[in-house]
Formats: structure tokens, C-alpha cells, sequence
């Protein structure tokens, strides 16, 4: 690696919040310094739900004036979450507020849709889970309900690809983006152009690909005169968070490995080389997303520490202050394997009093009714624990390989039982990356464009020496947690 220094600014757009990282690189080693955070709320307007994009492109801009009051960066880079985008007229403006993917409009489309591709084949051309926030369904809704706006539209662009085209002008999708539309083809790294077809949609508005790792643009002459600042490359980072993270994982092997992106939803999955799309990986809706350096992350979208976060707000309410380690510590408290609950539920999935759920759940499927908030939280904890092992074990199966470890990334580092028992739960030893990991890899994507780096190797062996990892081996006085979910499940279902 290069021993040259090199900051890079990394723009890690959630669904709740922004943020505005300097990576500063030098001796060998990479330090993050968040400059700007920010919060990203949908705005509701006559029924429907929207992102203000022009309200975060100016956060963008203060966090590009920030930067450079803190010493100034060599590069940018710009991720954000998947499926949303925005429409360009062919005079570089935009068409209306893109919508937010929670927005109901796309109610029922993929039953609907099934009349002008069948959902099997639509999994077989995408390697996509189905799921009615995707791309492809929101621009079909687009076309029955505001056709003027495809008729006017020169381009579509996804949210970090917007946002780099307002930065730069230039109009094409990042590849790692791309593949969360359901409208791109896994093996090729192109556009489908017969899911394309199918849907009716203008072949015209789709963008050229952006390989991952180059150039899109340099940052405008009008941006520069506004904030004061030298024109620098804006790099077509992996512009989908998720495999931004990815790339973070400190995996120092070739070895098989399964990781677990863990927020508000944990992304549970493993990399390949190629994709994995068959009738069983539909049945089991596991998706095929395009990472870096032409890996494919196989993974599945399951609920993380939602259940957490809507008990603690309802405590409170209550007026329980508890913070998280507070959480921790009562789970610890409480006494396991004694009740579980199915987190990818319905009946979890929206806002509400989760201890009230979870001992409904419990009365309802013949188990202990939990006795008070800690036995809540350790049942959310071990059913949390075990619904990764589901995923492990199907994950497994679809790809015929054996994972030696898995990597816990984001939020989830901090919580030392959940990394513990996730271990326990799926028997191999869980290793921790970084809380930042979204930032991390953003910001190494950047190094490797400038061939400050090599290659995605070395990149996770810097990575690695800048974090402090634990390693949670498997506890054998625990190995009944997963038998006791396994026979309630098989009873309850």
C-alpha cells in the first residue's frame, strides 16, 4: 500500500439520518472523522410520502464546506439505501420529489405485475427478492398513474446517483445500486432489458452503468464557486450502503464467511463470485446484490434491532429512560431458552408496545408469558439470535459451502450479548467489524479509485488494523437455544 497521505470524504446517507465522514489515510492506517450529521425525514404531502432531496443535496453542501474548513479532501464518495430515484427532464432539472420507498402506492403491484411477467421468472432475470418497494414496481406505478412524467423524463437516477449528477452533472448508475431495482441482470451487470420491456417502461430513461471504483465526475465549476472550494473527483463509490459496508468487512482469507449488517435490519448474507438464482432461493427470498470488485453479496433482509429500539421508545413514554447497555444489562439478568418469538412477524413489524406483542405472542403459541421487561427483552434476544441461524442455515444450503465465521457490522458490535448469542445460536465464532463499517467502505472504494490502494483485499487489511475486533466464540453450556427454537417452531407452525 501507499504510504502517501489521502483524505477522502464520505457521504453514508440512512434512511433517518446523514452524515459526512473525512477518512484521513497515512502510514498505512485510516481514521474516520465525522464533520456533519443530519437528519433525513420523509415529508407527507397530500397522502403520500417524500424525500426532500433538495433539503439533503444542501446538507451535501454543507458538509463539502465543513470538509474543507477541516483541512480539505482529495475525493468524494456518496452511498445511500436502495430503490429510490429521481427523474431528469432533458433540461438537467428535476421532475417532482422522489418518493419514499415506505410510501403505500406500490400496494399489491408484484400480484399485479404478475400478469405481464410471471414473479418466477421475474426472480430468475433479477435475483431480486419481490417486494413491492422496488424499483421496477414503483416506475410500473409511475407509468400507469403519471405516464407524463416517464414521457418527460430523459433520465432515471437512484438516490446516490442523483445526488452525484446534482454534484457533477453527469448522468449514469452505479452498478452496485442498480442491482436493488429488480431491473438489472445479475450475470451481465447490465440493464434487463426484458423485465424492461415487460413493464412497458421507456428503454431510453435508463443510464448507462458506472463501474464501481471510477470516476463519475468532477465536482462543478458552480459547486466550487459557491462553496470556495477545488475541484475534486466524485468516485462511484458501491452507491448502495449495504455493499458499501460489505466491502468493510475485515476478512483477511479467501475463506467462506457470512456477515451481518445490523441495524433497524439486519442484512444477513455471504459473498460469491457469481450468483445463486434458483427456485429455491425465491422460495426462501434471498436476494443477489452486486458488490465490489464483481462480488455478489447473497443475502436476506431480516428484522435486527427494530424490537429493541420500539420497546425502548415505549418505555420511554412511560417514563423508563433506559439506554441500550441499560436494555443489555436487564436481558443478561433474565434467565434463557425459555421463550421465543417468530421477529419477522406481522404482528412486530409496525410501531407499538413490543412488550405487549411479545407476551401475546408467547400466550398465543402455549409458551411462558414473559414475567417482566428483562424476560421480554432475553426472549427478543435469543429469537434474534436464532432467526440468524435460520438464515445461516438457508444460506448455506442455497450456496453448497460451509461459512468458518461471520462478521457482525454497524450497530450491532455494541451489544455484546446479542454478538454472544448469535454465536451460540449458529456455533461458529462471530467477529466484530466496525460500527462505521458503511463509512469504512466508502472510503476504501475511494483509496483503491486512486490507487492508493490495491485492491479489496488490502483494503480489508487496513480496515483491520484501524478497528479494535472481539471475537465471540460459541458458549457449549448454550447449545440447547437453537434445539428448544427449532420445537416450538415445528409445534407452532
Amino acid at each position: 500500500m501507499s504510504t502517501k497521505k489521502r483524505t477522502a470524504l464520505a457521504f453514508d446517507f440512512g434512511a433517518s439520518s446523514g452524515r459526512a465522514v473525512l477518512a484521513h489515510y497515512e502510514n498505512e492506517s485510516l481514521r474516520l472523522e465525522e464533520i456533519h450529521r443530519f437528519p433525513n425525514q420523509p415529508v407527507s404531502y397530500h397522502g403520500h410520502l417524500y424525500w426532500d432531496v433538495l433539503g439533503l443535496f444542501q446538507e451535501i453542501k454543507n458538509g463539502i464546506r465543513k470538509a474543507s474548513q477541516n483541512g480539505g479532501f482529495d475525493s468524494i464518495g456518496i452511498d445511500t439505501w436502495g430503490v429510490d430515484y429521481g427523474l431528469i427532464d432533458k433540461h438537467g432539472a428535476l421532475l417532482g420529489n422522489p418518493y419514499h420507498y415506505r410510501d403505500t402506492r406500490t400496494a399489491g403491484l408484484p400480484e399485479k405485475s404478475a400478469e405481464l411477467i410471471p414473479p418466477e421468472k421475474l426472480y430468475m432475470l433479477t435475483g431480486n427478492q419481490i417486494l413491492n418497494i422496488n424499483t421496477a414496481f414503483q416506475l410500473l406505478e409511475q407509468k400507469q398513474n403519471a405516464p407524463e412524467l416517464l414521457e418527460n423524463a430523459q433520465a432515471f437516477l437512484l438516490m446516490p446517483d442523483l445526488f452525484a449528477y446534482l454534484l457533477t452533472g453527469d448522468i449514469s448508475s452505479e452498478l452496485s445500486i442498480a442491482g436493488t431495482t429488480q431491473l438489472c441482470n445479475p450475470y451481465s451487470g447490465g440493464w434487463s432489458g426484458e423485465v424492461i420491456k415487460a413493464f412497458g417502461l421507456p428503454e431510453h430513461i435508463f443510464p448507462a452503468m458506472a463501474q464501481t471504483g471510477t470516476v463519475k465526475g468532477m465536482l462543478s465549476e458552480e459547486i466550487c464557486q459557491e462553496l470556495g472550494v477545488p475541484s475534486v473527483p466524485v468516485i462511484a463509490v458501491c452507491g448502495h450502503d449495504t455493499q458499501c459496508a460489505s466491502a468493510s468487512i475485515p476478512a483477511l482469507d479467501r475463506k467462506p464467511f457470512a456477515f451481518i449488517s445490523c441495524g433497524t435490519w439486519a442484512l444477513f448474507g455471504t459473498e460469491l463470485k457469481k450468483p445463486v438464482i434458483n427456485a429455491e432461493s425465491a422460495s426462501l427470498g434471498i436476494s443477489n446484490e452486486i458488490g465490489f470488485e464483481n462480488t455478489v453479496t447473497f443475502l436476506k433482509n431480516i428484522t435486527g434491532t427494530w424490537l429493541l429500539q420500539e420497546l425502548r421508545r415505549t418505555l420511554k413514554n412511560q417514563g423508563k429512560d433506559y439506554s441500550y447497555a441499560d436494555l443489555e444489562k436487564m436481558a443478561v439478568s433474565a434467565e434463557g431458552c425459555q421463550r421465543f418469538i417468530d421477529v419477522d412477524a406481522p404482528a412486530f413489524s409496525t410501531p407499538g408496545d413490543m412488550a405487549v406483542r411479545v407476551r401475546d405472542w408467547c400466550s398465543e403459541s402455549g409458551q411462558p408469558v414473559p414475567a417482566d421487561i428483562p424476560d421480554v427483552l432475553r426472549c427478543i434476544y435469543e429469537s434474534l439470535a436464532c432467526r440468524f441461524r435460520d438464515a445461516l442455515d438457508e444460506i448455506q444450503h442455497c450456496t453448497n459451502q460451509k461459512c468458518e465465521k461471520i462478521y457482525m457490522l454497524g450497530g450491532g458490535v455494541k451489544d455484546r450479548l446479542l454478538c454472544q448469542l448469535t454465536a451460540d445460536a449458529c456455533r461458529i465464532p462471530v467477529c466484530t467489524g466496525s460500527e462505521e463499517a458503511t463509512a469504512y467502505g466508502n472510503a476504501v472504494i475511494q483509496l483503491i479509485a486512486s490507487g492508493t490502494v490495491p485492491d479489496l483485499l488490502e483494503a480489508r487489511w487496513l480496515i483491520a488494523k484501524s478497528i479494535k475486533s472481539k471475537t465471540y466464540m460459541p458458549n457449549i453450556q448454550n447449545t440447547g437455544m437453537y434445539e428448544n427454537y427449532q420445537k416450538l417452531f415445528k409445534s407452532y407452525k
